[in-house]
């Protein structure tokens, strides 16, 4: 039976389950020949107060080699190949996972020390402007939690929620420019800013309830 999430008082929960069903469906003009896709949709075994239960991930196609692996952060990655795709490939992606509120949302000892979350990457790379309002929010609030949710206030200020005004392959810089984007341009432009500020931090693909499409998110690491 489903449960319409905002009629539960989550406060008092003690534990609380959830199922994912996602379908990924990829139609082409023509037939294509040697597929290599990749599916990074299955959490971590465990993450701070967050269990996975069980997982599947299918694909509709007849003759496809899928392989999985765990990146550096525990996610499963789902490397699909195909010698030849017709004119549509489709996969189905499940997950159960498990939420314990009491337990702390703590991470694994080396996290704050890894200097992939403080590297740019080819999408969050930092402008002139970026680096100015680094500079600016540094001085004005302390190194950690003060200091990201100054960027978040920031970085919310500064944007636009606007459909179909960027892409994938959009910049922090670009989006900031334009002032509007999505929830990806926004991860981007504050993953800019914490990095560039020295605050460890990575985005972060998932689920709000209620609602059926992913969004995205920056998960900001500090110390307890």
């Amino acid at each position: 039976m489903a449960i319409e999430p905002a009629s539960v008082d989550w406060s008092s929960a003690r534990r609380a389950s959830y199922l994912v069903r996602q379908t990924f469906r990829y139609e082409y003009p023509e037939p294509i020949r040697d597929l290599s896709h990749r599916l990074v949709v299955i959490p971590p075994e465990r993450f701070g107060d967050q269990r996975r239960l069980w997982h599947d991930v299918s694909v509709a196609l007849d003759g496809a080699l899928v392989e999985n692996r765990n990146d550096r952060f525990g996610n499963v990655i789902f490397d699909v190949f195909a010698p030849r795709v017709a004119a549509a490939i489709e996969f189905v992606a499940e997950v159960s996972v498990e939420r314990r509120p009491a337990e702390p949302n703590r991470l694994a000892d080396g996290w704050l020390a890894d200097g992939y979350l403080l590297e740019a990457s080819p999408l969050t790379q930092a402008d002139d402007r970026i680096l100015r309002a680094a500079d600016d929010l540094s001085a004005v609030a302390e190194w950690g939690l003060p200091l990201a949710d100054r960027i978040n206030d920031w970085v919310y200020q500064s944007m636009t929620y606007r459909y179909e005004v960027t892409g994938v392959r959009t910049t922090a810089a670009a989006a900031l420019e334009l002032g509007a984007g999505v929830c990806q341009d926004y991860a981007h432009v504050m993953l800019a800013l914490c990095r560039t500020c020295g605050l460890p931090s990575r985005y972060v693909s998932g689920h709000l309830l209620g609602q059926g499409g992913t969004h995205a998110w920056v998960e900001v690491i500090l110390p307890t």
